[in-house]
């Protein structure tokens, strides 16, 4: 864990305190194997009662993270920013690496011949971290929406999805968005255009949006803490009248509890025996690689 000090500073007690409670939430989430993101990590000082839930404290904690980075007191790997990649070309040593590379990320669409199909929807690109791997795990498609997805991104997934449906398979897309008065309306809002651009009236065909996250149920369940919902929003008075003034963000629940939901509801609509051959056949064609990549090793080490 790399802590490296670029700087010399002293902090008092409240800082201090925050930094090593922050410290002991980096360990716990790094041993289930999760990053934090700096809004992820505020929430769960909300939640453990170690910070209040104000804009002024999440704005606080930021600002004593970065000096403590820079201090070299939290590890600069911990905290992840999911929204800012660098793209660069992969680059290989000699063919046998490639060939091992490919026996190592080979897979076959593992969906094909189900009688359902899914994919995985968030809203938040702050979140794609913690459903991207749930999913590759899954053999799913997973989208960050980035609130309301935009409309060339909903009409080419909406293509996509007709593929599926027009090939006899029943189709979900499992949406997840904070439960405020714009995220509840982007699960309607999605299914919405799913049906304009894939399945008009008289088709037959059905792209089914079920929202699983977040939900009152959840709230209740899980005790998140609460914010104001925004009485800007337009929908914020029919909002209101149903839920009251309070809002919850898909961010506060625990990351464990993400991917277990997604994973119980897409192993809901999977067949276990239909997979378990496809499993068989993809074990199969990476031990045909690995055996092309030995030989190819092989030979490089005698030119």
């Amino acid at each position: 864990m790399p802590k490296i000090a670029y700087v010399s500073k002293r902090f008092g007690g409240r800082a201090r305190a925050v930094i090593n409670n922050s410290n002991d939430i980096i360990s716990e989430y790094k041993a289930q194997g999760f990053d934090l993101t700096l809004r992820q990590l505020f929430y769960v000082h909300v939640s453990r009662g170690q910070l209040p839930n104000k804009q002024s404290e999440y704005k606080r904690l930021g600002d004593i993270i970065n000096d403590a980075r820079m201090a070299g007191q939290v590890d600069w790997e911990a905290i992840v920013d999911r929204t800012r990649h660098v793209r660069k070309n992969p680059h290989w040593n000699g063919p046998s690496e490639i060939v091992k590379a490919c026996a190592e990320q080979f897979q076959i669409d593992k969906w094909a011949g189900q009688r359902e199909y899914c994919e995985v929807y968030v809203e938040k690109d702050a979140l794609i971290g913690v459903v991207e791997p749930i999913c590759s795990a899954l053999d799913v498609p997973c989208l960050s929406c980035r609130g309301y997805a935009s409309q060339s991104e909903v009409w080419s997934s909406a293509q996509r999805l007709l593929r599926h449906a027009k090939a006899g398979q029943q189709v979900t897309v499992f949406h997840l968005s904070d439960h405020d008065p714009s995220g509840l309306d982007m699960s309607r809002d999605l299914q919405g255009r799913f049906d304009t651009f894939a399945c008009p009236e008289g088709t037959g065909w059905k792209i089914k949006v079920e929202r699983i996250a977040l939900t009152m149920t959840q709230v209740k369940q899980y005790n998140p803490p609460p914010n104001p919902a925004k009485e800007t929003d337009s929908r914020f008075a029919g909002y209101r009248s149903q839920f009251g003034d309070k809002s919850w963000e898909l961010d506060a629940l625990d990351p464990k509890t993400l991917t277990a939901l997604i994973a119980k509801h897409v192993k809901s609509v999977r067949d276990d025996r239909r997979w378990t051959l496809r499993v068989a056949i993809e074990n199969g064609h990476k031990q045909e690689l690995e055996v092309i990549a030995g030989k190819l090793a092989k030979k490089e080490k005698n030119a």
